[in-house]
């Protein structure tokens, strides 16, 4: 992906496009996609980064939501686990199966869970990951050797997937592009267009990198901004009252031996009644969430001290080995768009509120999508296509991405090394290395990502900060933010060269990389 080049489509005035997306998360970009591979003049604008905001931040899981069985939202928890199947046949390079284990403390538990859990299996049909079965306690412990034994009585196992959100974020926006789509971050849409009956025509943008400013004729627009919706709406028209709200969630990330397998721990019911995991991912292990009511919408929120000492508190009664805050790699915080609550329902929990999709269709014809999990991207993508073509005029054309391959897709994948989450692009990364002296050297010793895989983010993933690459390219922030810290001076220079940048990009990009990573850390580092 060059920007450049999508740059250079946006600017051509006379283009009227079909569909003008506003947001790059996982629903703008499932949109975009799912309206390119229909034939659609597609654009999508994002304002920061791709996935910067929530869909970077997920507990990293395909899933059908088991909590929401419990809940007794089956349509949600059917529709999920259709898309959950979908996700995996389409890049096995990025989802997995993934065993979860919920111990059992109490006579009842086993054959509880056994049940509610084959209830799971069931709905799920032939795109099953595996059978839920009751386990013995030594096998339990066999596979999670952290797990705490005390009380323990045996367990519960189920499949979910798991997966790499930005990364599948990447690889649908280069299967958008490879369907024609016109992609591009860093452009804040800044007005919309409307003609003489009010209808929504087009957008006013900006470039938040070189301060171009750009006017977009377009049939449709279709607001999938995410936690910003509003502004969106609001810009439409001012008096409209907000539909959604902030739910924040946390994740602490921590070493693998915390768990000591590669099988998740799930907590069905913590002492505020949602549910925890432990999840492995990219040798690491993800702890979360939480779901705080939260005032405000930001691009970089940050996890409250209650927040931290909740997921340390929680885990340390179900692992033998209690996190400590100086045990925590990484600490990320996401903001979820839920739907806003009617004054009757003042009430209501957030881990209550549905998080079925929601479509609105404004009186100028702007449509707006919110709510959902990145599981069932494809389906709100569907769904809010079909809505602008019914809403805005446009050619009745089938929904297409269902079969459709996902950039980088490899049937056999070996994930021995993180390299396979680049998919069949990996091959093209090797190359890189052979370019030039220094291109396959390490960033950090203990770590195998090469400068291949930086000169690689920007020539083809559309990294333009040194924090794209760090955070969402290489996934390193999320990771072990002290090691990111370390990688920052090699990947920016590696970045620099790529670009045609001078030393003082680098010293700048170092500069705001180490400050924005600091908030990552529960302990300051000072390398």
């Amino acid at each position: 992906m060059k920007r450049e080049k999508h740059i250079k489509r946006i600017s051509d005035n006379t283009i009227t496009w079909d569909i003008v997306v506003v947001g790059g998360g996982a629903t703008g970009i499932g949109i975009a996609l799912d309206a390119a591979s229909r034939g659609f003049k597609t654009v999508l604008l994002e304002q920061a980064d791709f996935t910067k905001a929530t869909s970077s931040r997920s507990t990293k899981l395909v899933h059908g939501g088991v909590r929401y069985l419990a809940q007794g939202d089956v349509a949600l928890v059917v529709d999920a686990l259709h898309e959950r199947g979908l996700m995996r046949k389409n890049a096995p390079h990025l989802v997995k199966d993934q065993r979860f284990i919920i111990g059992t403390y109490r006579w009842w538990e086993k054959a509880f869970y056994t049940i509610g859990l084959t209830m799971y299996d069931v709905l799920a049909g032939h795109r099953s990951f595996g059978r839920s079965l009751p386990m013995r306690k030594k096998d339990v412990i066999r596979e999670i050797p952290g797990i705490s034994t005390k009380g323990l009585r045996g367990g519960v196992v189920y499949h979910d997937g798991q997966f790499d959100d930005s990364r599948m974020g990447i690889n649908l926006l280069q299967t958008a592009e490879e369907q024609g789509a016109v992609v591009v971050n860093y452009i804040k849409v800044t007005a919309l267009i409307k003609d003489p009956n009010g209808k929504i025509a087009g957008v006013e943008a900006l470039d938040e990198l070189s301060g171009q400013a750009y006017r977009l004729k377009s049939k449709a627009v279709i607001n999938a901004t995410g936690i910003f919706v509003d502004d969106l709406m609001q810009m439409d028209a001012p008096e409209k009252e907000n539909i959604v709200r902030p739910s924040q969630g946390v994740h602490l990330v921590v070493d693998k031996s915390f768990l000591g397998g590669d099988t998740a721990i799930m907590i069905p019911k913590t002492s505020d009644g949602r549910v925890m995991f432990g999840v492995p991912w990219h040798d690491k292990v993800v702890l979360g969430t939480t779901d705080t009511p939260m005032n405000e919408f930001v691009l970089e929120p940050k996890a409250l001290e209650e927040e931290v000492d909740f997921i340390l508190k929680t885990s340390g009664q179900y692992l033998t080995k209690q996190p400590k805050r100086e045990d925590v790699l990484s600490v990320f915080a996401g903001l979820r768009p839920l739907a806003a609550p009617k004054k009757s329902s003042n009430g209501k929990k957030t881990k209550e509120i549905s998080r079925s999709h929601k479509i609105v269709t404004s009186p100028s014809g702007l449509v707006t999508i919110t709510g959902g999990k990145w599981t069932t991207y494809r389906d709100m993508a569907e769904d809010a296509v079909n809505r602008a073509i019914a809403v805005c005029g446009l050619k009745n054309v089938p929904c297409k991405t269902e079969h459709l391959h996902i950039h980088g897709y490899q049937k056999k994948v070996d994930r021995s090394n993180y390299s396979y989450v680049y998919g069949s692009d990996y091959s093209r990364i090797q190359e890189i290395e052979k370019e030039a002296l220094g291109n396959a050297d390490k960033l950090h010793p203990n770590y195998d990502y090469t400068v291949a895989e930086v000169i690689w983010a920007v020539r083809e993933e559309m990294a333009i900060t040194l924090e794209d690459v760090l955070s969402r390219r290489l996934r390193i922030t999320f990771l072990d933010a002290r090691v990111a810290i370390d990688m920052a001076p090699k990947a920016a220079t590696a970045m620099a060269k790529e670009m045609g940048k001078e030393a003082a990009w680098i010293q700048e990009q170092i500069s705001e990389f180490v400050s924005l990573a600091q908030n990552y850390l529960l302990v300051p580092y000072n390398p």
